[in-house]
């Protein structure tokens, strides 16, 4: 299997580990999948990287492959067609506000396309596409791909179709249906995350504090990266993207004594009268909500542990990274000065 390689803050590395992903991706190359996959976890956690190798990866596997990645304006055909890269092209290239949204749904008919044209084995992967569409068409997005599954214009071999996406809020609206399979995914485990760190050169912190800051998650050693390694800068930047500094002030002083305590174990905000607070962390995507038990079957690649405090995570919920415990930890100091 080639290794795809990726921009990480203006280098090129090569995509590595989630071997375990890899296989997954292989046994549905080798069945196709029954419903939908949509893959939710933190965000930068590596879902893009690896919607991409998997994309390599079907193609070599003899799949008609669409790609698209509409926030992007990202996209990839691995197709003989030559109209739907074509069409995809014009599509990138224009100026409307609507291109994301073409994009998103030029990636699903595309995918049909190729199913009417005949084509045995399609694959259609979409990441990070429900933004653009908006909350409320998620759910109907999903259950186009599945009806194109269960109902598709022609007979064919084999359709895989998986989506990404990092949006709490957007995973809660599809698990509301049956239309789709959900699956985890969590920043990178150790090793892996360790060979990611390895192809960064230049002077950089050790690898144990880089992972301390980071839980494994690939986005977040970018920023730092590009910050020169200032965990100060990289916080505040955080802090003021999420707007950190009209939420806690905006709590009531009990409010923020949870939020003080989740800092320290994010598994205190489940409680009846803690939910609602939760549920801003998530719209935020501070948090992960729902933490699935850790089987191998519920995730793609490998789980986080069943709790690492220090890395913020708890048995039921998880801060999304070490750097985003700690903005808000920041942000609480700050509104009690």
């Amino acid at each position: 299997m080639g290794r795809v390689k990726l921009n990480f803050a203006g280098l090129k590395v090569d995509f590595c580990d989630r071997e375990k992903g890899i296989e997954q991706a292989l046994d549905w190359a080798e069945k196709g999948t029954w419903y939908p996959i949509v893959v939710y976890g933190p965000e930068g956690c590596g879902k893009t990287a690896w919607l991409k190798q998997a994309a390599e990866l079907l193609r070599e596997k003899k799949y008609e492959v669409v790609y698209v990645n509409p926030i992007q304006r990202e996209y990839l055909a691995h197709t003989d067609v030559r109209e739907i890269a074509k069409r995809f092209a014009e599509i990138a290239v224009k100026a409307s506000g609507s291109v994301e949204a073409e994009l998103a749904y030029m990636a699903f008919n595309a995918a049909r396309e190729l199913v009417r044209l005949r084509k045995r084995r399609v694959a259609v992967l979409v990441d990070d596409a429900f933004q653009p569409i908006g909350l409320g068409k998620a759910a109907a997005y999903v259950k186009s791909l599945l009806g194109l599954i269960e109902y598709p214009p022609e007979s064919y071999e084999r359709i895989i179709a998986l989506a990404a996406t990092s949006e709490g809020v957007t995973k809660r609206e599809i698990g509301r249906h049956r239309w789709a399979e959900l699956r985890a995914m969590w920043n990178m485990p150790k090793e892996g995350f360790k060979q990611l760190y390895e192809q960064i050169s230049g002077p950089k912190p050790p690898f144990e504090e880089a992972w301390r800051l980071t839980g494994g998650n690939p986005d977040v050693l970018r920023r730092l990266y590009q910050a020169k390694w200032s965990v100060n800068d990289v916080v505040k930047g955080l802090i003021a993207s999420k707007r950190l500094d009209t939420l806690t002030p905006s709590l009531s002083a009990e409010e923020r004594e949870w939020l003080a305590e989740a800092v320290e174990d994010p598994d205190t905000l489940l409680a009846r009268e803690r939910i609602p607070l939760m549920d801003k962390l998530v719209e935020l995507n501070l948090v992960v909500d729902a933490v699935p038990r850790r089987e191998s079957w519920l995730w793609v690649d490998q789980p986080p542990p069943e709790k690492d405090l220090e890395l913020g995570i708890g048995r039921h919920v998880a801060w999304q990274t070490p750097i985003h415990r700690e903005a808000v930890r920041r942000a609480l100091e700050e509104a009690a000065a």
